[in-house]
């Protein structure tokens, strides 16, 4: 194993088919990592965290591509057993705590930068290239657009084809556009118009500045949306806010509350330019699924209760002025004390 690889990037899955086509979208993205370490070479430690992974079904290490012949990624799988799960609260009906998982992969993470992403992603080329050219600072967090795609990007033959294709069939972008973090809620076409774009944008943080406390300012500004697909700072960084709140609740909004502890424990934000983005193959089996079928949130919220976003942007608030981080979590947070099995692939 490389004894000291530039960026780790975690994730974390179960074999349960969530969203549907699981493994097609997570040999996707695995395939794509490959892919794109063999155009901008680079040291990487891919972390899979399988979490509670089901008695019925294989370890994904038994399903998903190992690293080819000469790669210079590393792939680690980490297993979560169910015994451990079931000391959870919420364990019934939450089959797997994302961002505790991904606290697992953090801390044992070996890279200097450590990148927590989702398994149903593809990175273009100007952010893999971004990436390799080894310009990462500790002291920043990162954020990159996150552009969904049909599902259809699967259907693709070769890696080069279905970049090409995501980036002729973006859906939607999500994420906050760099130079302008004061825009809020905009016609992409806007941005089309550069200047237009940078004039509202001076207006917008100008009058913002004005009207609210500092703390609140810095809210505003923060990139908070699909932050859960992308979000890179230094291991060291990651150690200081304590990763991500592990709380025995449904996920929403946990991802920010890491953004927001950067932020307030003095973690500069930074947002790639728009083509250093992710595609995300998009799946209807989510918190974004409910948009049109609010009755059914409801029932969704009933089963896996989680925190909503005022209580989140209110202590946020207070966090940031008062420089404190959310202090949640213990000492062996990521279960740092226990021993996993973990499966290694690759040099």
């Amino acid at each position: 194993m490389h004894r000291n690889p530039y960026l780790s990037i975690v994730v974390t899955t179960r074999n349960d088919n969530h969203g549907g086509d699981l493994l097609r979208r997570t040999t996707c993205f695995v395939n794509g990592v490959y892919h794109q370490t063999q155009k901008f070479p680079f040291e990487v430690e891919l972390i899979i965290v399988e979490w509670n992974p089901p008695s019925d079904k294989t370890l994904l290490k038994n399903v998903l591509p190992t690293p080819p012949e000469g790669s210079s990624v590393v792939l680690k799988y980490i297993i979560v057993p169910e015994s451990l799960h079931n000391t959870y609260r919420m364990s019934d009906s939450l089959p797997l705590y994302q961002m505790i998982a991904k606290n697992v992969g953090i801390v044992r993470a070996q890279g200097e930068f450590v990148l927590c992403t989702n398994i149903d992603l593809l990175f273009s080329d100007r952010l893999f290239e971004f990436l390799s050219q080894k310009q990462l600072k500790s002291g920043n967090f990162y954020r990159a657009i996150r552009s969904d795609v049909p599902r259809e990007v699967m259907d693709v033959e070769g890696f080069e084809n279905q970049i090409q294709f995501a980036k002729q069939n973006v859906l939607h972008r999500l994420g906050k556009r760099k130079g302008h973090e004061y825009l809020f809620n905009i016609p992409d076409f806007v941005y089309g118009f550069s200047t237009l774009a940078t004039v509202l944008n001076l207006f917008f943080k100008y009058l913002l500045s004005k009207l609210y406390e500092v703390e609140h300012f810095e809210m505003l500004s923060l990139d908070t949306h699909a932050c859960g697909d992308f979000t890179l700072m230094a291991k060291s960084d990651w150690l200081k806010i304590d990763g991500y709140p592990e709380l025995d609740l449904y996920s929403i909004h946990v991802d920010s509350m890491g953004l927001v502890a950067a932020r307030a424990l003095g973690i500069n934000q930074v947002i790639l330019e728009p083509d250093c983005c992710s595609y995300h193959i998009y799946h209807a089996d989510g918190w974004e699924s409910f948009k049109d079928s609010p009755i059914d949130l409801v029932k969704f919220i009933e089963k896996r209760p989680g925190l909503d976003w005022h209580s989140v942007d209110s202590t946020g608030k207070w966090m940031i002025k008062n420089k404190v981080g959310w202090g949640l979590n213990k000492p062996n947070w990521g279960w740092a004390d226990k021993k996993f099995d973990e499966y290694v692939f690759g040099n």
